[in-house]
C-alpha cells in the first residue's frame, strides 16, 4: 500500500523520537501501519531511538576516527539514496552474525551526526543500519548513480586528511565491511615428511579497483605488507599474511565480532 521510501521515512522519524500521530500526518501512512512496521523489527536487532536534538551541521574532522571508520564501512557495504521529498538515507549492510559490528556502525553514525536517528531494517542474513539526514551526500561525496565499481571513487582532500590522521580506523572499517580474518591451513614437505601448518591471514575483497587502491595505499603508509591474490576464483582479493603485518592488523583491527 505504501512505497518503500515512505515506510523508511516513517521509521527514520520514529527513530528521532517523533510520535505516531506526527509521523502519520507527515508521511500520510496510517498509525496502525506505522505501528505494525515498527514491531516487525526483531527485538535483538532493534536500535533504540535516539532523542531528537537541534545540532549544528556535522563536522567530520571533529568526528575523526569515527568518520574514518564509517567511511570504510560505506565504501565496502554502504549506499546513499534520496528521499522523494528531501534528505537522504545512509544504509550500511551489517551481517547478523556480527552483532558487535551492528553496534559499532550505529555508534559511528551518531558520532558523525550527533542526535541523528538510526534504525535497523531486517533483511535475509543482515541488518541494514539506516539513518536519514540531508547531510549524507556532503559527508560522502563518493555517492553517485550506479554501482561503486562502475564509477570513479576518489577521496576529497579533506577526507584524505582525516584518513591520514586515522588510518587504522579507516582500514578497520574496510575490513569490517568487505574483509575477514581467517586461519589458513596448509602442508609442506619437510625432510621427506608432510607437515601441517596453520597461520592467520587477513583478506579484503572489493570489485572496485579504486577502493582496493585506497586500502592498499593506506596499508603502505602503515608499513603493512600485502599481496594480490585469487581466492575461490575471485581475483579481487588483497591478502595480508606476513607474521609481522598480521600482528599489526590484530593489534589495530582484529576479527569481526
Amino acid at each position: 500500500m505504501y512505497d518503500l521510501s515512505a515506510r523508511e521515512r516513517a521509521l527514520a522519524l520514529l527513530a528521532q523520537g517523533r510520535s505516531l500521530n506526527s509521523v502519520s500526518r507527515e508521511t500520510g501512512i496510517s498509525r496502525a501501519a506505522i505501528r505494525s512496521r515498527r514491531h516487525r523489527l526483531h527485538p535483538r536487532h532493534r536500535l533504540h531511538p535516539l532523542p531528537r536534538s537541534a545540532t549544528p551541521d556535522p563536522d567530520p574532522h571533529a568526528a575523526g576516527g569515527s568518520y574514518a571508520y564509517l567511511l570504510g564501512l560505506y565504501l565496502g557495504d554502504g549506499c546513499i539514496s534520496a528521499h522523494p521529498r528531501s534528505g537522504h538515507y545512509l544504509r550500511i549492510a551489517c551481517a547478523d552474525a556480527w552483532p558487535g559490528l551492528i553496534r559499532e556502525c550505529r555508534e559511528a553514525i551518531v558520532s558523525v551526526i550527533p542526535g541523528v536517528g538510526v534504525y535497523g531494517a531486517r533483511k535475509q542474513g543482515c541488518t541494514m543500519v539506516t539513518s536519514y539526514s540531508r547531510h549524507w551526500p556532503l559527508l560522502f561525496p563518493e555517492h553517485g548513480p550506479g554501482r561503486k565499481h562502475e564509477r570513479r571513487i576518489a577521496l576529497e582532500s579533506w577526507q584524505q586528511d582525516i584518513v591520514d590522521a586515522h588510518p587504522w580506523e579507516f582500514v578497520r572499517g574496510l575490513i569490517h565491511s568487505d574483509g575477514c580474518r581467517v586461519t589458513n591451513r596448509t602442508t609442506r614437505l619437510v625432510g621427506g615428511e608432510q607437515r601441517r601448518y596453520t597461520y592467520p591471514r587477513y583478506f579484503f575483497t572489493n570489485v572496485s579497483a579504486d577502493i582496493r587502491r585506497l586500502y592498499t595505499d593506506t596499508l603502505d603508509r602503515l608499513g603493512v605488507t600485502w599481496t594480490r591474490c585469487t581466492r575461490g576464483g575471485i581475483p579481487f582479493n588483497i591478502s595480508v599474511a606476513r607474521r609481522a603485518s598480521v600482528a599489526l592488523m590484530d593489534l589495530h583491527v582484529g576479527p569481526k565480532h
